[in-house]
């Protein structure tokens, strides 16, 4: 396993996964708040498959890197020394590694719920590092659009699991929970409210003049999300049309899925319009 201290001295572990073929681009992957880069073996596998390399970290305080900064499992999720600025820096870092060792190919941003707005906050600051935006789970980053309270409301009831909002799927619960390196408390007590509140923000004006090119945005939502829903990702959407200055933006919604769209039955149409909407916009080289 590779890995890099942050600035904070905290060891940051991540995973490189090679192309099955000559590789066309390297995907960033940049996973949610409670859980690990280990949950993406699917995605990441359809992803090499179709000529992209992946390099995919746990972020702070989370899987094996918050097993190295904590000790143990007991505070898995709390970010540590820096907060938020400084998960904000490590994957940036991150970002930065994979332009020196990958010099020439397209980077391509993929962020899940915490991760997409991760992924948002990178490509306000570095527009011109990164080739395309992948959003899913993700939402509107303002206190209208972005839910982080009682997720599982909707779901609520004698005998609820309590992870009814992540998936249709049962199994997603018990492999979530029987998972060693995830935890389901809430975002706001593991980050605290001053770290929340930094969450929130929009697409800068101008990205695509800074960024010197209309670079292609993907936005995918499951129907039943509860984090932002489709409402709050189309006005995502128009943000990136007419304050970023990108022509290039689509929006996929799966009525039936919840949060996880990688990880519900939305599973097999997400990830064939995730590979044709890659494949299109990156060619083989």
């Amino acid at each position: 396993m590779p890995e890099f201290v942050d600035d904070h001295g905290v060891t940051i572990v991540y995973d490189v996964h090679e192309a099955a073929t000559e590789p066309r681009g390297v995907v960033h992957l940049l996973h949610g708040v409670g859980e690990h880069a280990g949950r993406y073996a699917q995605v990441i596998e359809a992803l090499t498959a179709a000529g992209f390399a992946v390099y995919a970290d746990d972020h702070r305080g989370h899987g094996r890197t918050g097993m190295k900064q904590h000790g143990s499992a007991a505070k898995l999720g709390r970010l540590g020394p820096g907060g938020l600025r400084a998960a904000l820096a490590a994957v940036d870092r991150m970002g930065r590694i994979i332009q020196t060792q990958r010099v020439g190919l397209p980077i391509i941003l993929l962020g899940h719920s915490w991760g997409s707005f991760l992924a948002q906050m990178l490509l306000n600051d570095h527009p011109r590092r990164y080739s395309g935006l992948i959003l899913s789970g993700s939402a509107l980053r303002t206190p209208t659009g972005l839910n982080a309270g009682r997720l599982n409301a909707p779901w609520h009831g004698p005998g609820a699991d309590g992870l009814e909002w992540l998936s249709t799927d049962s199994r997603v619960w018990r492999a979530f929970h029987s998972d060693p390196l995830t935890t389901s408390e809430p975002l706001l007590k593991l980050f605290g409210p001053l770290d929340a509140a930094r969450l929130y923000g929009r697409p800068r004006k101008g990205l695509a003049q800074e960024a010197g090119k209309d670079l292609p945005v993907l936005l995918m939502v499951g129907g039943d999300d509860p984090v932002g829903g489709p409402r709050s990702v189309h006005r995502l959407a128009k943000d990136y049309r007419e304050r970023a200055g990108f022509g290039d933006v689509t929006t996929r919604v799966y009525p039936d899925a919840r949060h996880e769209i990688f990880n519900d039955a939305s599973w097999p149409q997400a990830r064939a319009d995730l590979i044709a909407w890659l494949e299109r916009r990156y060619p083989a080289r």
